[in-house]
């Protein structure tokens, strides 16, 4: 009895974190445009702050000034494009490059990432609303499948070195959880069938990337990003697998068409 507690007792604080920041992004992948945006800003610079903070945590000044930078620097790209916007998203992750901290390297190569996820995001919605809604179903619905298969089935551990929760069961449920995602898109006639295929690619990219978040806070030696959000830790903890998905796409475009899903008609 104890035991099903210990494993179930922050579900409650999770389930009500998880349906304020569904609400929030719902409305704002359907706004999209400038408020949609601005959103995507402040959360890079969010996150930003957390990664700063977590790997120079006596420096209290310095992980603010860098998340402010991160989201000017995002701003900057999406209004600069293709003139400046390489050089922008680069910027942050050498600001922290040039100040004391743990893991310098790690951090500089995370905060690039950081920057190219939220330049995607922004990428993604002026699609249209189905590419970026299947790419965030899927994060979901992989997310939310390998957390109650893990902890109901269990079974080997998928990386006990750097995630001890994350078992096989959990991420094979989110494979199968993503191309379920993609049939839905596909039946309603927004994807075609290759995004089928790529979809459990996009489910391993986002587990990867709560992995690559997990690795860089053992390294810290903290247990999350901050305490931002109830029952999740903070924004890195609860994006950490969008960034890996988002990077995964931004980086399929540069060689190939992307199997995406488009409005009806386009």
């Amino acid at each position: 009895m104890t035991e099903a507690i210990a494993r179930w007792g922050d579900l409650k604080k999770r389930a009500i974190s998880a349906v304020f920041m569904l609400v929030v992004g719902a409305a704002e992948l359907w706004l999209g445009g400038i408020t949609f945006s601005f959103l995507v800003f402040a959360l890079t610079g969010v996150m930003f702050w957390e990664l700063a903070n977590i790997t120079a945590p006596r420096r209290r000044r310095t992980p603010i000034a860098v998340g402010v930078i991160a989201a000017a620097c995002l701003a900057g790209a999406e209004i600069f494009r293709d003139d400046l916007a390489s050089t922008l998203l680069i910027l942050p992750g050498l600001a922290l490059a040039l100040t004391p901290r743990r893991n310098r390297r790690v951090a500089t190569v995370y905060g690039i990432l950081i920057m190219v996820a939220g330049y995607g995001m922004i990428e993604l919605r002026g699609t249209g609303t189905p590419a970026i809604l299947w790419l965030v179903s899927i994060v979901i619905v992989s997310d939310v499948a390998g957390y109650f298969v893990g902890r109901l089935v269990g079974g080997p551990k998928f990386w006990p070195a750097i995630s001890p929760k994350k078992t096989w069961s959990g991420t094979v449920a989110g494979w199968i959880g993503a191309v379920f995602v993609s049939l839905g898109f596909v039946a309603t006639g927004h994807a075609p069938w290759m995004a089928v295929v790529l979809a459990p690619f996009v489910a391993f990219a986002g587990q990867l990337g709560d992995i690559l978040e997990s690795w860089i806070k053992r390294r810290a030696k903290v247990k999350d990003s901050s305490s931002l959000i109830p029952g999740h830790g903070g924004f890195l903890d609860r994006f950490d697998a969008l960034i890996g998905a988002v990077v995964l796409i931004m980086l399929l475009g540069l060689f190939t068409s992307v199997p995406m899903p488009r409005p009806l008609g386009g």
